[in-house]
């Protein structure tokens, strides 16, 4: 089992555009200390060790907050559930902090 760790990601608005979830050549930096603010979860920490290392992202490159991606990383086939290797506390903590972020900035409930 893998040691993810969490974190609360970092941005400037919010929308409700579609989503689609960036790849690192979308973001205009390669420094991954910059990058991992748009993530969630890192399976080597923060700063993490590689791209792929980054889980859930929920913030566009250019630092929005995306009501769709929220909810893609709470539930469904690219969410917190479909980690195989993420020990429960860790999965509850995640929820927690995207059930969170939707309702304060969205005020939408993506809860169970």
């Amino acid at each position: 089992m893998a040691d993810y760790d969490m974190h609360d990601p970092e941005y400037s608005e919010t929308t409700s555009d579609e989503w689609d979830s960036p790849q690192e050549e979308d973001f205009d930096t390669d420094d991954l200390s910059e990058i991992d603010h748009h993530f969630v979860l890192s399976a080597a920490g923060f700063p993490p060790d590689n791209f792929t290392d980054l889980k859930l992202p929920v913030v566009s490159p250019d630092g929005t907050l995306n009501e769709n991606a929220l909810q893609a990383a709470h539930g469904g086939a690219h969410s917190v559930e479909a980690i195989d290797d993420i020990d429960d506390d860790t999965k509850q903590d995640v929820k927690n902090l995207l059930e969170e972020l939707s309702q304060n900035e969205f005020n939408a409930d993506i809860g169970d």
